[in-house]
């Protein structure tokens, strides 16, 4: 699932993304050459796509769905 960034990445939000990929279920985040968004790869029989965003969101990653 791929989101678009509302806000550059800080150390803060680096720190978030770890914790986000500790989160169970999720697999891979990848963040875009652009630096402008992530493609979040996820186990969809554990989460939903509204709960990978608010997990981001939870990180403080503000994100928009694609």
């Amino acid at each position: 699932m791929r989101f678009r960034l509302r806000q550059p990445l800080d150390q803060a939000a680096l720190a978030g993304l770890a914790t986000v990929h500790a989160k169970y279920g999720i697999q891979k985040i990848t963040v875009a050459d652009s630096l402008d968004a992530l493609t979040v790869e996820y186990d969809a029989a554990r989460l939903r796509p509204a709960e990978v965003e608010a997990a981001l969101a939870g990180a403080g990653i503000s994100v928009l769905a694609e």
